[in-house]
């Protein structure tokens, strides 16, 4: 819940006005905020009243929140913009360096950057006192003749090369992408009008209720199933970058309606395995990554691929990859431990899966070669060998995905080892 404090109100408020701005920050933070429930709003104040804050809180909660996971992301807006200022101060403190140390360090709870940048969007802070010019006659020129320049090169920029703000337009992009799949020709049939196959058994039944004359002869026809997508993403130090952003784009795919896939795992390893599949269904991205986050303990930390897939071979794979499942396994795939035993467990892995797409940031690097010996243990065991550095490869994997031909860089670097 929030905390209230005094609002020292002008003589002329123009209450009317403020929760109109108020409901721009919710929408630029993200909420479905219209005109509608502007309206609905302004009348519901206008029937409780604005003299107790709490009921004015809530008021405006019940207005503007129809889901809840859009409570957290309501409650920091609604902090920051009705004047606290110990809030903005920290708020603040995270958006710009040059004001560091006024708020105590600490990080950023879920969706309090979110509201920061709704509410100090386009403010220019600390810039140098500017003569005044007069507004009549005055034209504003607006060149957007770059833009798309500029997203094509966001697309094609390394996640590890990218500024804060480069990185939170990726995310926004990568929110938007899908991974789209074929479905699977499962071998239990249907009844089908159509079908091309005679249901004897059916046909049979209806003969006996109509003392044994076939009148009509049933068909049927395969059913059809959708695949279950298992990722397992490398956290280590070297892939902490990378891995951020993939877990964005497995927090679309996990929430995104009629993607085609039944359920979505997601595993997190790097000195141990760890299921985040229930924090990623969590609407609110922030949240969701940040209950993610408390969850996984080995952030940054070192990296054991054989001990990890060892330990999803053993209790996790029959749990969830009995029907048909695709595998993604994000990693560098440089691990310390024995090759033989990560051999031995991505052999398993590569049986239990219907197909094992393998995405390795350091594909981008254009020397890149097959010679430490985790890589040459894994790559003979995975289905296809793909980039996975910018957004331009995530949409390469999206189209890609359904093939069953693809194998990506596979063939070529299976080449290069056979020639070594």
């Amino acid at each position: 819940m929030a905390e209230f404090l005094d609002l020292d109100l002008p003589d002329d408020p123009k209450l009317g006005h403020n929760i109109t701005y108020f409901a721009r920050a919710l929408r630029a933070a993200g909420l479905p905020v219209g005109p509608g429930r502007v309206i609905d709003a302004v009348k519901a104040v206008q029937a409780a009243g604005f003299t107790n804050q709490r009921d004015f809180y809530f008021t405006l909660q019940a207005c503007f929140v129809s889901r809840p996971e859009q409570r957290a992301v309501f409650h920091q807006v609604f902090r920051l913009y009705w004047r606290d200022p110990r809030y903005m101060e920290q708020m603040m403190s995270f958006l710009t360096p040059m004001v560091r140390g006024v708020a105590e360090e600490r990080k950023a709870k879920a969706a309090e950057k979110r509201a920061a940048e709704a509410l100090l969007d386009g403010v220019d802070r600390d810039l140098p006192d500017m003569p005044e010019m007069e507004d009549e006659g005055t034209e504003i020129e607006i060149d957007a003749s770059r833009t798309m320049s500029s997203q094509e090169r966001l697309q094609t920029l390394d996640f590890e090369q990218m500024s804060n703000s480069e990185m939170a337009e990726a995310k926004r992009l990568i929110a938007q992408l899908s991974l789209p799949v074929k479905p699977l020709r499962s071998r239990r049939t249907k009844a089908d009008p159509f079908g091309a196959r005679a249901d004897w058994q059916r046909t049979m039944r209806e003969a006996m209720r109509k003392g044994g004359e076939i009148h009509h002869l049933a068909t049927k026809a395969p059913r059809i199933r959708w695949p279950n997508l298992v990722c397992l993403c490398d956290i280590s130090g070297s892939m902490s970058q990378y891995s951020r952003a993939v877990l964005h784009f497995l927090h679309a795919v996990s929430n995104a309606k009629g993607a085609g896939w039944a359920k979505v795992h997601a595993f997190t390893f790097g000195t141990r395995l760890t299921n985040i599949t229930r924090h990623l269904h969590q609407r609110d991205v922030d949240a969701a990554l940040a209950a993610a986050g408390a969850e996984a303990q080995d952030w940054e930390g070192g990296t054991r691929i054989g001990a990890c897939l060892k330990e999803f071979n053993h209790d996790w794979s029959r749990r969830v990859l009995g029907t048909g499942s695709v595998v993604l396994l994000i990693t560098d795939g440089l691990d310390r431990d024995d090759p033989g035993a990560l051999e031995f467990e991505m052999t398993r892995l590569h049986l239990s899966a219907r197909k094992l797409i393998w995405i390795n940031p350091l594909l981008r690097w254009d020397g890149f070669a097959p010679k430490a010996a985790g890589i040459m243990a894994m790559l003979p065991h995975v289905d296809s060998f793909r980039a996975g550095h910018n957004i331009a490869s995530l949409q390469a994997l999206s189209e890609a995905i359904s093939r069953e031909d693809d194998q990506g860089e596979k063939a070529r670097l299976m080449a290069m080892m056979r020639a070594a």
